[in-house]
């Protein structure tokens, strides 16, 4: 039998997933604690009664951060798949797709800190990495029978790039653009459904 969290922990979990959305949409330098208190509700006095340092909110907030993208990520891929599309279309599809261009906030947190994640502390470097690992292996899951390992981070590397520079471009002619031209790319080189 599951217990009701406690206020603390809903309290906690309040900040984190503020924090998160924070981190996705200003990067990890971009994140101060007073902002991420005020915007959860609570006083700046009241954060190192749940987090011994930044460092430490920062790593639960990736880790919530690339839970929740990835969750969303699967519930599109199911969506598009009930259509009818084959496993990586229905990844490429929903990955560089006009609604995750913009949707910055709730979207794929290696696409949001990419070029920001080798700047960072030790501490946050590693759950950093799991992030792209977690990309690579959603990737490699979705890739017909025979798909290399390789395939599925050339495949990564391109969904997280395209979406980077499509959001550089801006949520216009030009960056739906570039996100169409990348899903046909992909889909002819390596969907054989």
């Amino acid at each position: 039998m599951q217990t009701k969290p406690s206020r603390r922990e809903t309290t906690h979990e309040r900040i984190v997933g503020v924090a998160a959305r924070a981190l996705r949409r200003n990067g990890y330098n971009g994140v101060g604690v007073a902002d991420v208190m005020k915007q959860a509700g609570l006083t700046h006095g009241g954060f190192y009664a749940h987090f011994p340092s930044r460092d430490a909110l920062l790593v639960e907030a990736l880790v919530h951060a690339g839970r929740d993208s990835a969750t969303l990520m699967c519930l599109r891929i199911s969506q598009h798949q009930a259509q009818g599309q084959s496993a990586l279309c229905a990844l490429v599809n929903s990955y560089l797709s006009e609604t995750h261009l913009h949707e910055v906030e709730d979207g794929c947190v290696v696409a949001a800190l990419g070029s920001e994640m080798h700047r960072q502390s030790p501490s946050l470097r590693a759950p950093s990495a799991e992030r792209v690992n977690g990309l690579i292996a959603m990737v490699q899951s979705t890739l017909p029978e025979g798909g290399t390992p390789e395939q599925a981070m050339v495949i990564a590397s391109t969904l997280v790039g395209t979406l980077q520079l499509a959001r550089a471009l801006g949520v216009n002619a030009q960056g739906k653009a570039l996100l169409a031209a990348t899903r046909h790319s992909l889909l002819a080189q390596y969907d054989t459904n």
